[in-house]
């Protein structure tokens, strides 16, 4: 991707941050294909001496926009519970005319937007004047959407998906995370630009500036008398959560095999990794995040598979057992995470080993 590689000037990378950063947590999304799909995931990049996460900076955007590396962003910063942008993320079929027909409908009420063209179709944003509570926002964005008949993701249905996708976010957690724009998609393998400006990143930049944000007053006049959609509402955590305990069915169950300490963070226990540790890998002893409510849903963090992970505490699956005894490349294994919107110590809410959860 060397010939993407551009220039990224000091002023364009304050504005850029100035416009997209609220948050200084991100991810990176990975330079190597997932070997099972074929696709660039994201994760969250680590201190390699320290096992902390790593902050955003401007030289982190600087890297972004030059094509150095590709960033994810949040929405939401936790501290205040507020966004100083909406994104809405369509890619499916026609998911185009859906974008610009919100766009139409937003400048109908006043709000400029913004689209970005993307791999399979687009991302449109909003700019705030300042930051806004999210949940004001996503009262605004769902309500459109359900006005115009747009159809919302949910679960397996197609549709956009709106950023910020919670109205608050708990201690500790991170939301989703979103492509940061005028940098290289690394499937795709492309630089996407923003409609209604030349192709280089000072142009875009001079356009996003320019650009009418939208403010307060404003959002709290188009909100008047509204909330979320109840059809859009996302379901309320469960008071209490089911406690599983170990059986001898057939069934594959990871706390079965584990023997290592597991601590809780957030709705998962965090443990070793026992493939890495088969490597002399994962020594701060978090690698492995699996789901309390559910333990067939684990994950690795530094991107061994469910089979290597079954191998290692001598369960392999049988079809792959021939599989299991070659030696992974465990030094060359990039940090990867399932989806785009998973962050560290959030294991996939879908899916499970059955319908083939990486992992």
């Amino acid at each position: 991707m060397q010939h993407l590689r551009l220039k990224a000037p000091a002023s364009v990378v304050v504005d850029h941050f100035h416009l997209f950063v609220n948050r200084r947590a991100y991810t990176l999304q990975s330079n190597r294909p997932s070997p099972e799909s074929d696709r660039h995931y994201y994760y969250c990049p680590k201190d390699t001496k320290t096992g902390q996460g790593l902050s955003l900076t401007l030289d982190t955007i600087r890297r972004h926009l030059e094509g150095e590396i590709t960033i994810g962003l949040y929405a939401i910063n936790p501290a205040t519970q507020c966004s100083k942008w909406v994104a809405i993320d369509a890619d499916y079929q026609n998911a185009l005319a859906d974008l610009l027909e919100l766009s139409f409908h937003l400048r109908q009420d006043g709000v400029e937007s913004a689209l970005e063209n993307s791999h399979r179709g687009g991302h449109l944003w909003i700019f705030l004047a300042e930051p806004l509570p999210a949940r004001d926002c996503r009262i605004y964005a769902c309500g459109l959407a359900l006005r115009l008949g747009v159809p919302v993701k949910r679960g397996r249905q197609e549709g956009i998906e709106i950023f910020p996708k919670h109205d608050a976010l708990r201690p500790g957690r991170y939301g989703n995370a979103i492509r940061g724009p005028l940098g290289i998609h690394r499937g795709a393998g492309q630089r996407f630009w923003f409609d209604g400006a030349g192709e280089n990143l000072e142009e875009q930049i001079r356009h996003l500036n320019l650009l009418p944000k939208m403010t307060g007053d404003q959002l709290a006049r188009l909100n008047a008398g509204k909330a979320i959609p109840p059809q859009l509402l996302r379901p309320e955590p469960k008071a209490e959560s089911v406690i599983w305990r170990p059986t001898r069915g057939p069934e594959f169950r990871i706390l079965d095999h584990i023997t290592t300490k597991l601590r809780a963070v957030g709705h998962n226990k965090i443990t070793r990794c026992p493939s890495c540790a088969e490597e002399g890998h994962d020594h701060s002893g978090d690698n492995l995040s699996i789901s309390i409510e559910d333990p067939r849903k684990y994950i690795c963090w530094a991107g061994c598979t469910r089979d290597m992970i079954r191998a290692a505490v001598g369960c392999p699956r049988p079809i792959q057992h021939a599989l299991h005894r070659q030696k992974k490349e465990a030094s060359n294994v990039e940090i990867q995470c399932q989806s785009d919107g998973l962050t560290r110590g959030e294991v996939p809410r879908g899916g499970s080993e059955g319908d083939g959860l990486r992992g």
